[in-house]
């Protein structure tokens, strides 16, 4: 980096100096380490690295952010990642739309109780 300007993160994290065509400067702000760190710990610099060079310049802030977004949860769940909090949500999914069913159910034996001329017909 030219002049006073700051590392970003990862020259940061790494106690390296940055250059200007550091490929992880526009994506990891030296104000945002932990952003770094995280994608670091879980997929290594060089991966990092590798990765983002192997990609189209348009989209680098995409894979950065699903990077991020994957140590995330890899940290949280080390062996699923965001495959678990996926099938986690699928299954909560599942089970609100059983109880809506079950809702839905219910409403309609009582309003057949409550008027038994009723039809399931006359439900909007």
């Amino acid at each position: 980096m030219e002049g006073n300007s700051l590392p970003c993160a990862s020259c940061r994290f790494l106690r390296r100096r940055c250059s200007q065509d550091c490929i992880f400067a526009p994506y990891f702000p030296s104000n945002d380490l932990h952003k770094f760190a995280i994608v670091h710990k879980v997929f290594g610099c060089s991966n990092v690295g590798k990765m983002l060079k192997d990609l189209p310049v348009d989209q680098r802030a995409d894979a950065v952010s699903s990077l991020v977004y994957e140590a995330n949860a890899r940290v949280r769940n080390p062996v699923y990642g965001c495959v678990g909090t996926i099938a986690y949500l699928e299954n909560q999914v599942s089970e609100l739309q059983t109880q809506l069913s079950e809702a839905q159910a219910e409403i309609l034996i009582m309003q057949m109780q409550q008027n038994p001329s009723f039809t399931h017909h006359s439900i909007p």
